[in-house]
């Protein structure tokens, strides 16, 4: 069993652009009245406790989401609404727990977790009757069992670990099969940059596949040359229209407001056209 858990990483800066993407992903898909299912391929605990043994033995989110200056940050408004109550009592909400914040009647979330103890923690904070399902299985496996969905609108989150190196190689194989499978769905692939040849690669495999309208968004807080993630990302296929702009509009500053220095390494790139 990989010994990954989120309960020390979370509320980072990494967290910051995950959540904070996700969550405009989600908006962008209720403007119509159509259902969607998510889909989260590892989805942890789903809440986490900031002053817990775990979180201070990292202090990560000291210099994450509790360093933001919420009202000089335009743009986080959608994704700061959902975590203030969190934040007050020293708390942060994994990306199961965002999306089930938002999920309207007839909205389905479906969420893969195989670590043990994280399964017991998620279905205690996020299963909900008829419309937030907790599998034990690989989500990789399981996210190809899921689709083609009824509606034909989904949202899948992959957000793997990489404790297994070659995770780099599956997520692109995997993202390739739900493309494959239903053309149009959202995928948003998170992304670690511990060395910076590695998601060279990462980009370089996915322009090999047949997935178009492929999008990277990511910031910094230190340079790469830095021993450990000093940055992270995300690479969204088929992304909202209106997201490069409110990208280009909010991170900038997001990143230099977590920066080491205030210098702002926020970075976008259309890896594959329409």
């Amino acid at each position: 069993m990989l010994s990954y858990q989120h309960h020390y990483h979370a509320g980072n800066h990494a967290d910051v652009l995950k959540h904070w993407l996700l969550t405009e992903c989600v908006h962008y898909y209720q403007r119509k009245d159509k259902p969607f299912d998510y889909i989260d391929t590892h989805a942890g605990a789903g809440y986490y406790q900031l002053d817990s043994m775990e979180a201070r033995k990292t202090a990560e989110s000291d210099s994450g989401v509790m360093k933001l200056d919420w009202a000089n940050l335009p743009g986080l408004e959608n994704y700061h609404q959902l975590i203030k109550d969190d934040l007050a009592k020293r708390a942060y909400p994994g990306s199961p727990m965002f999306v089930n914040r938002l999920l309207r009647r007839g909205d389905h979330a479906w969420l893969f977790e195989m670590h043990p103890q994280t399964v017991v923690e998620l279905e205690k904070y996020c299963a909900i009757k008829r419309m937030t399902y907790v599998q034990k299985e690989d989500g990789f496996a399981g996210v190809q069992r899921l689709l083609p969905n009824q509606s034909r609108r989904a949202i899948v989150l992959i957000d793997p670990s990489y404790e297994i190196k070659s995770d780099y190689q599956t997520v692109v194989k995997v993202m390739a099969k739900i493309y494959k499978k239903m053309p149009q769905t959202t995928i948003l692939l998170w992304y670690p940059v511990v060395e910076r040849s590695q998601i060279d690669l990462l980009e370089q495999s996915i322009q090999k596949t047949a997935m178009r309208n492929v999008q990277l968004f990511e910031i910094g807080v230190n340079d790469d040359t830095v021993k450990g993630m000093q940055s992270s990302g995300m690479i969204a296929v088929n992304p909202p229209w209106t997201l490069k702009q409110q990208f280009a509009e909010t991170m900038p500053q997001v990143s230099k407001a977590m920066s080491v220095d205030n210098l702002d390494r926020s970075r976008f790139s259309q890896i594959v056209d329409e």
